[in-house]
């Protein structure tokens, strides 16, 4: 630069113009996507359906004693499973080999066969066993105690309990054994240790996949029709065939167990956000936390640019 003279002048950059990339494929998914939805929908449309059985029979007084049995056989049966499940999850993990080899041997028949199998062999048990005889605690005919109620609650409860140990057993090895050799120094027992230190860390890992094992459940009890246990799907067909709407009613039963795996899967996310605290700085915003936000920040009108300061 000449010594005394102005600095050369430099031309203002020109504005960058952002050009979006267009996505064809998505432009013909969608387009495939619709037409497939329409072509759903018109078939249904078309379907020789007596829609009006739908409402009626919705709100029945047998159809919703169905979804109260569903309920009660779901709940029983996950606390069997939550609770001998965390009994099998310790007893794998222990040094001592016969009750380690007894709790693998346990998961690896019950998680080996098929629900409905076991269904089936605990309504039948009274063909090979006709009298259950516990000398000197009970002795009672097996047609009397393996009633409906009973083959479905071991069926599902023993079943599950397989899986829980799993789900159980990842949540207390995920725990640092630090954690476990600094109790033990403190002077606590084995006991107090896992109730005190481990399993309240480890629910964090246990929650969201026993949230999932429950609403699965909730599904697979329709399995319990095959042993005569009046659950949802066992009233819904009853009625459809004395009524001749057999596909209308399994169209009942369909929506109940919507309704009732949506209502228990709100319940999953709020519990798993409670025991999410230990660990996140900052929790997700929940589905009606975003919707406030979203209405808040439409309503709020952009602010003004004031005048450049000197």
């Amino acid at each position: 630069m000449p010594s005394g003279g102005a600095p050369p002048s430099k031309a203002a950059p020109e504005a960058i113009k952002a050009i979006p990339v267009r996505h064809y494929g998505r432009y013909v998914a969608a387009v495939v996507v619709i037409a497939l939805l329409g072509l759903l929908a018109n078939a249904v449309a078309k379907a020789d359906l007596q829609w009006s059985a739908i409402p009626d029979f919705f709100f029945d007084g047998q159809i919703l004693e169905g979804v109260k049995n569903t309920i009660v056989i779901s709940v029983l049966s996950m606390i069997i499973g939550l609770v001998l499940g965390v009994v099998l999850a310790v007893m794998r993990m222990s040094n001592n080999p016969v009750t380690s080899s007894v709790a693998w041997g346990y998961i690896w028949f019950f998680r080996g066969t098929p629900v409905y199998v076991q269904l089936l062999l605990w309504f039948n048990l009274a063909l090979i066993f006709p009298v259950l005889n516990i000398m000197p605690i009970y002795k009672d005919e097996m047609t009397d105690v393996m009633t409906p109620f009973m083959a479905a609650l071991l069926g599902l409860g023993l079943n599950e309990a397989a899986y829980m140990a799993e789900i159980c057993r990842a949540g207390i090895q995920s725990v640092d054994e630090g954690q476990t050799e600094a109790s033990q120094a403190l002077g606590m027992t084995q006991g107090q240790n896992m109730r005190r230190i481990v399993l309240p860390q480890a629910m964090r890992v246990i929650v969201p996949p026993t949230g999932n094992e429950f609403i699965n459940l909730l599904k697979t009890s329709a399995l319990c029709e095959v042993v005569m246990y009046e659950e949802t799907l066992r009233k819904a067909r009853n009625i459809g065939n004395n009524s001749g709407a057999v596909v209308e009613l399994l169209l009942v039963a369909t929506l109940w167990f919507l309704i009732v795996t949506t209502v228990f899967s709100i319940g999953q996310y709020y519990l798993e956000r409670r025991y999410a605290k230990g660990s996140s700085r900052q929790l997700p915003l929940t589905p009606l936390q975003k919707v406030r936000q979203n209405l808040f920040t439409w309503h709020r009108r952009p602010a003004r640019s004031g005048g450049m300061k000197s």
